[in-house]
């Protein structure tokens, strides 16, 4: 219903940038069909947790001398990327537990908050991904072999889940 320009559209004000081309891109392009980086990726699913306002991402964010002073400070430029209700109806979906892969409760129920997430697993197994947030982080996860071979069928809740699900323990922790 949307099509490939007001989709890429759509991926572009998320923070997706590599989605240059729309002849090479089909129906599939929004289910996974486009190549994007884990970075990129992981900014847009940070548009979803926080009610569609996108914060570019940034490398550094101050710079402080020795007594606190703050020497530089990157802006924070954020922009309405989605509607608000088009984001809660995403993190709704993605925090369902009735909706999402059994193997993935144990993980998701450790942390003892909501947490909405994502896996995927490319045509052949050669990369596996998660992205998943709380109200407060969003965190991305890949593996995959360097030589771009298949991993022996294995799909992202078996290899790159357990990974994220130790992160995000550790992690939420603190907050």
């Amino acid at each position: 219903l949307a099509g490939i320009k007001d989709s890429i559209d759509t991926a572009e004000a998320m923070g997706i940038t590599s989605l240059k081309d729309p002849n090479r891109y089909g129906l599939t392009l929004v289910l996974g069909g486009g190549e994007v980086s884990l970075l990129d990726l992981t900014s847009a699913y940070g548009v979803f947790a926080n009610d569609g306002i996108r914060n570019p991402y940034r490398s550094i964010l101050r710079i402080e001398d020795s007594k606190g002073g703050i020497l530089e400070e990157a802006p924070i430029n954020p922009v309405q990327a989605i509607p608000v209700q088009v984001a809660r109806q995403i993190s709704d979906i993605l925090s369902d537990p009735t909706v999402r892969m059994e193997s993935l409760n144990s993980t998701i129920n450790s942390l003892g908050r909501q947490v909405a997430i994502k896996t995927g697993t490319t045509n052949d197994y050669r990369d596996v991904w998660v992205e998943g947030y709380t109200p407060n982080l969003v965190v991305g996860a890949w593996a995959g072999k360097n030589d771009n071979t298949p991993m022996n069928k294995k799909v992202a809740g078996l290899v790159v889940v357990p990974v994220w699900g130790a992160f995000m323990t550790e992690v939420n922790s603190l907050f």
